[in-house]
């Protein structure tokens, strides 16, 4: 009983520290922790397009009803929010309705930000002031009828969304609830990895259980053994968010390799861990289990590319090499839902990056057909049980879009 009740009063301790770590981080000039907090919310990737300004805006975000051009949020008065008032700013945020009182399009996650503390939204909006101004006219709705008409946003606004500011859980330790607020909240996770309904709005049932993103799979966060997280500690979570790399399992690709670089990588690691903490804590609910179709390894032409192709580097068992080339094997990227991400490095390639080398563009030298056969005997060999969904169409798609 003494040994318990010491082995708590430890862990209280140490969730205590974090807790402390955390806050003493933000001790310092409202600009500068709002730099770190606009940094938790990833505001640059999303309101800063190709080769644009910082903040500037014009960055393409396709729906399923059209497309929208992010809005300009650097200080200047005529085309960004420098005639913005802080109440202004808070009501976008929190409430998700912008200065000309019209509502917003949940392309932003307000519904995610809308937990955010009016003190964190404030000291946002205090470090945006001091970014560079840049003037950039954006013209941000390229919605289909009837989407392009905001009034209809009222209807999704009364089904989806409901403002409310994050509540502490009490039963629960300082870096959960710390973990809780930065991935509920500022880091929005759940806007892309969760599937979405026919009105765009998030499956709360399967939150966190993954999704498509721009023709890339979010992968499922949950603890689910197979799919998920379930065999990463919260220390391998952290991490990944800090370096986009667990040593021979995955990194990160696509858009989540964008969230590592001008995001989760300026956290602390305080906040990475409490990030880990709650992950680990969320259900194995994915909605996933239901595609675990085995493809049979033993398919001649699929080994045989694999072998003519791959097998030098990524090894005949699909392990790679340690810190060099990653491995197949058990390879979230690999095991997603949806084959996507194998088919565009097969035929992108991949630069170096995280200490791994560069991996080159197999576009010329493989046909449509022989990629997909490659991708769906990857998905399925050395214990990988992804379904052989990846078809000639698909990757024909792909290779003639390369801005998915």
């Amino acid at each position: 009983m003494k040994k318990i009740k010491l082995t708590l009063a430890v862990f209280q301790a140490a969730t205590a520290l974090v807790f402390l770590t955390t806050h003493l981080a933000f001790a310092q000039t409202p600009e500068k922790r709002g730099e770190y907090l606009a940094r938790a919310g990833d505001c640059i990737s999303c309101h800063t397009a190709p080769g644009g300004q910082p903040f500037a805006g014009g960055l393409k975000m396709n729906t399923p009803f059209g497309y929208l051009l992010t809005p300009n949020i650097t200080p200047d008065v005529k085309t960004g929010i420098g005639s913005w008032s802080k109440d202004e700013f808070f009501r976008a945020i929190h409430d998700g309705v912008n200065k000309k009182d019209q509502d917003m399009y949940p392309a932003m996650p307000f519904t995610s930000y809308a937990k955010v503390s009016r003190e964190d939204v404030d000291a946002i909006y205090d470090y945006l002031r001091t970014v560079k101004p840049v003037a950039n006219e954006i013209s941000i709705n390229h919605l289909a009828f009837p989407f392009n008409i905001r009034t209809s946003m009222f209807f999704w606004r009364e089904l989806f969304f409901s403002p409310g500011f994050f509540k502490p859980d009490s039963s629960q330790s300082a870096s959960w609830n710390r973990g809780a607020y930065l991935v509920e909240g500022l880091g929005h996770c759940s806007e892309c990895h969760s599937p979405r309904n026919v009105m765009g709005a998030i499956e709360q049932s399967k939150a966190f259980t993954g999704a498509l993103v721009d023709g890339w799979f979010a992968l499922n966060l949950t603890s689910n053994l197979r799919t998920g997280l379930g065999s990463w500690s919260a220390g391998d979570i952290a991490n990944y968010l800090k370096t986009g790399k667990y040593p021979g399992k995955t990194s990160a690709l696509g858009p989540m390799e964008e969230v590592v670089h001008n995001s989760t990588s300026y956290l602390n690691d305080a906040d990475l861990l409490a990030m880990g903490v709650y992950l680990k804590s969320l259900p194995a609910n994915s909605s996933l289990n239901n595609v675990n179709k085995v493809i049979d390894k033993s398919t001649l032409e699929g080994a045989r590319l694999y072998i003519d192709n791959c097998s030098g580097c990524h090894q005949s068992s699909g392990r790679g090499i340690q810190n060099v080339i990653p491995p197949l094997a058990s390879n979230p990227a690999v095991l997603a839902p949806n084959g996507s991400n194998v088919v565009k490095v097969i035929i992108r390639g991949i630069g170096s990056r995280n200490g791994y080398i560069p991996m080159p563009s197999f576009a010329s030298r493989l046909s449509d057909e022989e990629i997909a056969q490659l991708s769906n005997y990857v998905r399925g060999s050395w214990g990988n049980a992804a379904a052989p969904n990846v078809t000639e169409a698909m990757v024909k798609h792909i290779r003639a879009n390369p801005g998915i």
